[in-house]
């Protein structure tokens, strides 16, 4: 992608040796009409499908998160204060809209968090380490929030984020594009779908 701050952004992280695919927060919140946070975005499930499915063949880890709250938010913290519909992730909260759009597979590690990182306040950095990982490959929704703040992350822990374009997904497209070009020239290597499946297979 090309840079939206010049010449001295948008160096490469690249590619690792033994890649992971962590995806962020896919529940039918965003992926439903109806949901709190729908995404009018009707490409992204199917994408992360894909990215999945080609990981789990080549036996790649695959991670999911969600965001859940106890019954009463008090684990919510000031995030809930700027998002208050964060409440239909609290524990028997009508609707279901915490509920996975895909299924993991076997053996795949669910985290929970309560912050739009998937790092902050979670196993999630040790996982990837204890499986070997240095390239974390960052799917799902919001563009602009969870995907965003899950990449930033991984770059700070030492890992090589890879955002994949095609399967995340924001409330505009000019929204998804503009965090795109800001991630790739700072915090992450963007890549499209076809490149990161292909990558995926490629890993020995």
């Amino acid at each position: 992608m090309s840079g939206p701050h010049g010449a001295p952004f948008a160096g490469r992280v690249g590619w690792g040796s033994r890649p992971a695919v962590v995806v962020v927060d896919l529940v039918r919140a965003y992926t439903e009409p109806g949901g709190p946070f729908f995404l009018d975005s009707p490409t992204v499930v199917d994408a992360c499908a894909d990215l999945v499915g080609t990981a789990r063949d080549a036996r790649i880890p695959v991670l999911w998160t969600v965001v859940r709250f106890a019954a009463d938010m008090t684990d919510a913290g000031f995030f809930a204060a700027k998002v208050p519909s964060l409440a239909c992730f609290a524990e028997g909260a009508p609707g279901g809209w915490g509920e996975l759009a895909l299924a993991p597979g076997e053996g795949e590690a669910l985290v929970v968090k309560q912050h739009a990182s998937s790092f902050a306040g979670t196993s999630l950095g040790a996982t990837l380490r204890a499986r070997g990982v240095d390239t974390v490959v960052v799917a799902g929704v919001s563009t602009s929030g969870c995907v965003r703040a899950t990449a930033t992350d991984a770059l700070a822990q030492g890992f090589r984020p890879i955002v994949v374009a095609g399967a995340c997904a924001d409330r505009s497209t000019a929204l998804h594009d503009q965090n795109l070009a800001d991630l790739d020239a700072k915090y992450a290597d963007v890549v499209d779908l076809p490149t990161a499946l292909d990558r995926l297979r490629a890993t020995d």
